[in-house]
């Protein structure tokens, strides 16, 4: 039987893909251009961690091989939460960790369902025409 979050899972989905894409894409625009700006700058911040942001933000939010930069995203954060977190608890939750962890997860899903709808690459794949 067909729900009526079912019809609109693809559209559903698009949105997910565009905004988790924007908003690591401002992460990376904070570490690199300090845009926008906090009132305080996270410290031990390296400058590999806010290029692979804001390019593979981009390219998720866009659709343009966002199958293989969430990919690297979700291993970013992966790297992150170990990195940064893991030594202050066990728990997300008590190590501040939780939004490295939604985020490599958010993109491991993006990863395994690539572009979707409303890519650049689902323009491509429209645009090739087989004889």
């Amino acid at each position: 039987m067909d729900t009526f979050l079912g019809r609109y899972s693809s559209y559903a989905y698009a949105i997910f893909r565009i905004v988790f894409g924007f908003m690591f894409m401002l992460h990376g625009t904070q570490k690199i251009f300090g845009l926008p700006s906090l009132t305080q700058t996270p410290a031990g911040m390296e400058n590999a961690a806010g290029f692979i942001e804001l390019i593979c933000g981009a390219l998720i939010m866009v659709g343009f091989f966002a199958g293989s930069a969430a990919f690297l995203a979700s291993g970013t954060m992966a790297v992150a939460y170990f990195a940064a977190h893991q030594s202050n608890g066990i728990l997300p939750r008590t190590n501040g960790g939780e939004l490295a962890v939604a985020y490599c997860f958010a993109f491991l899903y993006i990863a395994s369902r690539g572009s979707g709808l409303w890519s650049i690459d689902s323009v491509v794949r429209s645009s090739k025409v087989t004889p």
